[in-house]
């Protein structure tokens, strides 16, 4: 049944492990995305497409740092992940316009640079939990703290890296712009990198501020604010799994959203990789969407009918879905 998609793509729709993350690398793996969610277009849905950017403002950060030894003033993250937006943004565009052309299919697709509200008197910014870009000695972080104000950690005997808070996403503040745009047949390309976090301040003003918004909740949250139907999570495996890479491993198919629940809070998914997925795709059939779906790429078709990966919903219709 044709309706409103939310399609977050994972990192490597954009770049795969392994590669170096040349422009030519990336625009290539884009284009085999780019087949896919046209196909989708095809099938009658509405599309809004969002996406990871990590490798991306990762080296867009480091990109920065080594300015400053020629004297260029290297900008803040926030801004970082704007620049990343817009990069990848085009990149979809391009490539789904060139495959809208082979297919016959008349749509516009447009990036929508996206601010995302977040609450700095969230826990997440007194305990910055999230690394970004590249590992440094503990001498540099030690500099980056005491001329920067920055925190840094030592990651596991590797170095030591920035980090910086994590909090959860509120509203985008664009979203009317989506709506529009949507309603006008168009597709748009929205809260990439989980979008640009701004702080609300007392006079009103919003301003950028350095954070990581997880990109899995922001695709929700997306979802939610434009009423969609389907939230599609595409990621590197075809389902979500309990006990994982262990002799026991079970791939999850259809499954109530009380069960994946019951999953989660057994500890079966990890907070770096299947954690905040899981957690996005409960939270958008709870607050009432119809289907949630965690496959890999190359389901995506199926995965956006409920035929193929993991497919939570409520338990008044997973049998419908089951049966599939």
């Amino acid at each position: 049944m044709p309706g409103t998609i939310v399609v977050a793509l994972g990192g490597n729709a954009i770049l795969q492990p392994g590669q170096k993350g040349t422009f030519e690398e990336q625009m290539e793996n884009v284009k085999i995305t780019a087949s896919q969610l046209a196909r989708l277009i095809l099938k009658g849905n509405r599309l809004v497409i969002t996406h990871g950017n990590g490798p991306q403002v990762g080296r867009i950060l480091q990109q920065q740092s080594m300015g400053e030894y020629g004297g260029i003033p290297p900008m803040p993250l926030f801004v970082c992940g704007a620049m990343s937006q817009g990069m990848i943004g085009y990149m979809v565009q391009q490539a789904l316009y060139n495959e809208f052309r082979k297919l016959g299919i008349d749509r516009t697709v447009v990036t929508l640079v996206s601010q995302v509200i977040v609450d700095t008197k969230d826990p997440a910014f007194s305990n910055p939990t999230k690394p970004i870009g590249a590992f440094y000695s503990q001498q540099e972080a030690m500099k980056a703290q005491k001329d920067r104000g920055e925190v840094w950690k030592e990651d596991s005997g590797r170095g030591w890296r920035r980090v910086v808070p994590s909090p959860p996403p509120g509203g985008l503040l664009e979203i009317s712009a989506v709506k529009a745009l949507i309603n006008h047949g168009a597709v748009v390309i929205a809260s990439g990198g989980g979008g640009i976090p701004v702080a609300v301040r007392d006079t009103g003003e919003v301003t950028g501020i350095d954070a990581v918004i997880d990109k899995d909740l922001a695709a929700e949250k997306l979802a939610e604010e434009v009423d969609a139907d389907v939230l599609l999570i595409l990621t590197d495996v075809s389902h979500v799994a309990i006990n994982y890479k262990t002799h026991l491993q079970q791939n999850l198919t259809a499954v109530t959203a009380e069960e994946l629940s019951d999953y989660y809070e057994q500890g079966h998914f990890k907070a770096g990789s299947m954690g905040p997925k899981v957690k996005a795709a409960l939270k958008f059939v709870e607050n009432g969407g119809r289907m949630a779906v965690i496959t890999s790429l190359g389901n995506a078709l199926l995965g956006a009918e409920g035929r193929a990966g993991t497919v939570v919903t409520r338990k008044a219709v997973v049998e419908n879905i089951a049966g599939i």
